[in-house]
């Protein structure tokens, strides 16, 4: 039985090319069998929508915490051109769109009755759907961070290098592992984003969080890797304590978490970097990453 539902208006086509058409999905297993084949198609941009819908395929749909998953696809003659999905409350993350299919895709989801956070997509998109969610809801989007996506080419030890080895965390990191991620939450200005615990419990198990410590056992800055999905892993978070920063602890955590992705087999390697801050844009690119398109976040709730 097709589960699917369309609800709203096709976006007008040739007759000979057939109409685009943006479908709901019920559920995350629906979306990957529907969206699966497009998503790997370009691993790289489409990394966000691979790492979270594997989660929410192996962990469930509260993998994220919060309200029910919401799927859906673009497509022409049964074809997927394009794809989004949102764990409330958290924004939805799309993929690229012309401005024709972001004005679409905002009447579909005002026609689910969807009370859509914000936007996660490559800059142009985020700008054309914030744009067409204002003209429909009156809603007045707020630029909430400008990213760059990065792609490793040949990995650089950082120089001068810091004193001190990477190191795989471990159970008696526990609790480091849950005050820094709680830290990292509050630097990026996000709000119940994991229960640090359960973060800290999950990491620890998938072997995923690389320490850098110094020549004394002190670990001081941290990397981790999402789980290796059509041949890309993502490093995410890297994060370095206030008071320690500036020393290049950042730098060789993320080169171990590098060398671990690739010894993982990945075939590429990504991360995101935050535009406003150009001393990690200049260091992740002194080791070795190059940039792949730009990202904006956009707000799109009354008041924000």
């Amino acid at each position: 039985m097709d589960t699917t539902a369309d609800t709203s208006a096709d976006i007008s086509a040739s007759p000979s090319a057939g109409a685009l058409v943006w479908r709901s999905l019920p559920d995350v297993h629906s979306f990957l069998d529907r969206a699966g084949g497009f998503l790997r198609s370009r691993p790289a941009l489409h990394t966000v929508h691979l790492t979270v819908t594997e989660a929410l395929r192996a962990r469930g749909p509260r993998a994220y915490g919060g309200g029910e998953p919401v799927f859906g696809v673009l497509e022409r003659g049964g074809e997927v051109r394009a794809a989004y999905f949102r764990t409330p409350p958290y924004r939805m993350a799309v993929t690229p769109l012309t401005p024709e299919e972001a004005g679409a895709l905002a009447a579909h989801l005002e026609g689910l009755g969807d009370d859509v956070s914000g936007v996660n997509a490559d800059r142009e998109t985020s700008a054309a759907f914030a744009e067409a969610w204002r003209v429909r809801t009156g809603v007045e989007p707020r630029l909430h961070e400008r990213t760059r996506l990065y792609r490793l080419g040949e990995l650089q030890r950082p120089e001068p290098a810091p004193e001190g080895r990477g190191r795989v965390a471990g159970e008696g990191d526990r609790e480091l592992l849950m005050r820094w991620y709680a830290g990292f939450v509050r630097d990026i200005g996000g709000g119940g984003f994991h229960d640090p615990g359960v973060w800290a419990d999950r990491r620890i198990a998938d072997r995923s969080i690389t320490l850098w410590e110094t020549p004394d056992g002190v670990p001081v800055s941290m990397a981790g890797l999402t789980p290796l999905v059509a041949g890309q892993i993502r490093v995410a978070p890297v994060y370095t304590p206030d008071g320690l920063r500036g020393r290049g602890y950042a730098g060789a955590a993320t080169v171990e978490a590098s060398l671990a992705a690739l010894a993982q087999g990945a075939e590429e390697v990504l991360l995101f970097a935050d535009l406003a801050n150009p001393i990690s844009n200049g260091l992740y690119q002194r080791i070795g990453y190059r940039p792949v398109t730009d990202f904006a976040v956009y707000d799109l709730t009354a008041g924000a």
